[in-house]
């Protein structure tokens, strides 16, 4: 094994702290490397996905941070054809954050997600995401599931 040292905030150290315990690790070593780990198996499992997706988006920031507001609108602009819809949330007096759906092929959805992500002021960002229900259009049967008729085009 490979010894590393890093810096971290009192806070997410003591809060890292507090969930290994609820957990039962007796090593805070094995704690990191479970959590890179698990970070490491999200962003494969991200990259594994193709073709168009439905999801979410989730961005929680510090609306105090300079420029972070007008970044995040400039990308989701730069996305407007992969964005139905988004809503701002004031969380604290210190925090925000944008509930943003997306709606089309996964490697556009990708670089908004990562574009994001690499913003100072961002705290957390998280894609949830499914396929985005043609496959389900396809299927034998469930044409005739609904009896009502209504359009979806937008």
């Amino acid at each position: 094994m490979m010894r590393i040292s890093m810096s971290l905030p009192k806070k997410l150290l003591a809060e890292f702290d507090e969930v290994l315990k609820d957990r039962g690790y007796q090593s805070r070593s094995k704690g990191i490397r479970d959590a890179l780990s698990d970070y490491i198996l999200r962003y494969q499992w991200m990259n594994e996905m193709e073709g168009k997706r439905v999801g979410v988006i989730t961005v929680i920031y510090d609306h105090h941070f300079t420029g972070v507001m007008e970044s995040l609108a400039d990308i989701q602009h730069d996305f407007r054809e992969e964005i139905n819809a988004s809503m701002h949330i004031h969380m604290t007096h210190k925090y925000c954050m944008e509930v943003i759906v997306v709606n089309g092929d996964v490697t556009q959805i990708r670089e908004l997600t990562e574009r994001m992500m690499r913003l100072k002021g961002v705290e957390h960002v998280k894609l949830t995401s499914t396929a985005n229900g043609e496959s389900l259009d396809r299927e034998p049967g469930l044409e005739s599931s609904h009896d009502h008729s209504h359009d979806h085009s937008h």
